[in-house]
């Protein structure tokens, strides 16, 4: 592949909003990566959530998700649009949970865009106080994930 042709797709790629590509044609092979954290909108104070309670395993969680509150803390958002996995594979556990505690730059899910999975990382060091989406679950671009406390 040509130089030219090169940095033809190295801008191509920094001007989309893809956040990693790979191409690899046999006989050269390119990967391109970009952090795209800093671009992510202010996190989010408060949240509502509301779900159908017959999407609900228990009376109690249906309870606890269908009230209002008002976070403390710091809210990871998606910064893709996509479908969100809370595991690597099916067999897995989850990469996080209620309680647990994590670092800047943990891995807390992966979000599937156009065929890619992208890891979401923590923004923030300290305890995973709820987890705002389900696995397998649609989300949108800026849309509330993970708080952290």
């Amino acid at each position: 592949m040509e130089l030219e042709n090169v940095l033809k797709l190295i801008t191509a790629v920094s001007n989309s909003s893809l956040t990693s590509f790979t191409l690899d044609d046999g006989t050269i092979k390119l990967s391109f990566a970009a952090d795209r954290a800093q671009a992510q909108p202010a996190p989010v104070i408060e949240v509502r959530k509301e779900i159908k309670a017959e999407n609900v395993n228990s009376e109690a969680q249906a309870e606890k998700i269908t009230t209002e509150s008002t976070v403390d803390g710091h809210t990871v958002v998606s910064p893709l649009v996509g479908i969100f996995y809370s595991a690597s594979s099916p067999e897995e556990k989850p990469f996080v949970s209620v309680g647990d505690t994590v670092k800047k730059g943990q891995v807390l899910g992966i979000i599937e865009a156009m065929k890619l999975m992208n890891e979401i990382e923590s923004d923030y060091d300290g305890v995973v106080k709820d987890i705002l989406v389900s696995n397998e679950q649609m989300v949108e671009y800026g849309q509330p994930m993970f708080v952290i406390e």
